[in-house]
């Protein structure tokens, strides 16, 4: 049986270098460094934020993020908080 990592053979080659690079070791420090989820938006959390739109809002809001060349939250943020954006 060979094993496949998503949907592809893994050689034994591979292997011999994965193992090889553990072996060697892994700096932990890196390692713990690297966080879970989104990336921070400044030195504090952020907090989610509730909005109810009705479909055809939340289309408008889509499209004007779309001709601005944002994403929704980065469209709706500069909105909110246009010093900021």
């Amino acid at each position: 049986m060979t094993e496949m990592i998503n949907g592809r053979p893994v050689t034994e080659d591979q292997i011999a270098e994965w193992a090889a690079e553990a072996e060697a070791g892994y700096d932990v420090e890196k390692l713990r460094r690297r966080g879970r989820g989104r990336p921070g938006r400044g030195a504090q959390p952020s907090q989610a934020v509730a909005v109810r739109l009705t479909p055809d809002e939340l289309a408008e809001v889509d499209e004007r993020a779309a001709a601005a060349h944002k994403t929704r939250s980065a469209y709706i943020r500069g909105v909110l908080l246009p010093e900021s954006a």
